[in-house]
This record gives structure tokens, sequence and C-alpha cells, in this order.
């Protein structure tokens, strides 16, 4: 089984064009679309999902209103400001918990429970050149890394009960953490750039990368 992963510098390359082109010739083929924090080959394809699962993020702060002595504690021990004290009743704001546990430990009436969050959501689909897995990142959520991971590890699953030969990869755009989850342990990256300064410049970073990690490069100039 053989992994490609199809990649740029830059967002707007024709990444996604091309992985949906290159699935209508791509035989015994499962893909897979990394780029969970704007995914879109579902567009092209348009598969149908068959299962569909949480992400399962960071854990946040939740006061139970019933159990606070509102004795302000939390409020004045939270570093991230996170804790707001509305109409009698003090409030966690979840896009600010860094869910460091600290104000569920010193609560005196243990009215504060630290509650899982969900991250975003991953799918298995069947498309009409084959499977597919791709997942959407929630807004202000973290951990995209892992979700790649677990997109690709499904893949993989996939592929070895099908019988696959390859798996596509649609990947982010950029040179950081999203793009070396979908990069490592793959066979062989396509990398897409277009003829401007600014495409030669992040052209050359994501190269570099893709060398660092050892995978052999071929390179689509898309004009």
């Amino acid at each position: 089984m053989k992994q490609i992963a199809i990649i740029s510098g830059k967002g707007g390359t024709g990444k996604t064009t091309i992985t949906a082109a290159l699935s209508s010739i791509f035989k015994d083929t499962v893909f897979a679309d990394c780029d969970v924090d704007a995914p879109d080959l579902h567009l092209l394809l348009k598969p149908e999902i068959k299962k569909t699962s949480e992400f399962p993020g960071g854990k946040f702060a939740h006061i139970d209103s019933d159990k606070c002595s509102r004795c302000g504690l939390c409020l004045s021990k939270c570093r991230y400001s996170a804790i707001d004290f509305l109409n009698n009743n003090f409030h966690v704001d979840s896009f600010l918990c860094e869910g460091c546990g600290l104000c569920s430990r010193l609560c005196p009436v243990d009215a504060i429970k630290m509650i899982q969050a969900s991250a975003g959501e991953w799918y298995v689909s069947r498309s009409r050149f084959g499977d597919m897995v791709h997942a959407k990142l929630y807004p202000g959520q973290e951990n995209s890394g892992k979700l790649i991971t677990m997109v690709r590890h499904q893949a993989k699953l996939l592929a070895e009960e099908s019988g696959g030969k390859y798996i596509l990869i649609d990947g982010p755009p950029g040179t950081g953490c999203p793009v070396i989850s979908t990069i490592t342990g793959t066979d062989h990256v396509i990398l897409i750039t277009e003829p401007t300064v600014s495409g030669i410049a992040d052209f050359k970073r994501t190269w570099e990368l893709a060398e660092h990690f050892k995978i052999p490069v071929s390179c689509i100039i898309n004009k």
C-alpha cells in the first residue's frame, strides 16, 4: 500500500482540484481529506456519509449554580480570565478556559466539574471513486494534528480491509503541525505550486520540510 500526500506551501494553488482529478484515474484507492480546518474535497467528490464519529477535545470547567456558594475563589484564581460573574451566577467561557482544572480543585463546595469538550467530527464516506475519510474541526478548537492522525489511521484501516493499493491524501497548506501530521510516514509527496513570487517562496519551504523527513517529492506547477 502506497500513501501519497498532496500539499502546498500556500492556499489556493489547486491541491483539492488536482486530488479530485487524480481520484478519477486512481483505482483501488482510499481518499483522505486531511485539511480538517477547511475541508472541501467532499464538495467535489460528493460522498455519501456512512459513519460519523466525534473527535474529543480538551476539558473545560462547568459551574453548577445550584451548588455554588458564590465565594468568588474561582474568579480570583483563574489566570485566563475565563470566569465571569453575571446575574448573580459565575459562568465559564469555554473558549478562554484552558482546562487546567485549578478552579475545580480549589472549589470548597465541589461545584465545579471538568467536562470533556467535543472538538470536531470525522466521517467515513463512500464516493463514486471509492471510500473516503474526512473530518472537520470546530471553530476555535485545537489539536488539528491529532485529528489528521485519526483520519489517516481510519483511511489505512479501510485500505487494509478492502485491499486498497493507494491512500491519496489531500493535505492542508503551509509547513506547520497539520502538514507534518499529513506527510509523516507517507511514500511520496506531490507539491502543488504556482509561478508567482510568493508561490515559489512557500514552495521552497515545503520542499525543505519534505526533504527533512526524507520523502520523495514531485512538483506540479498549476497555472
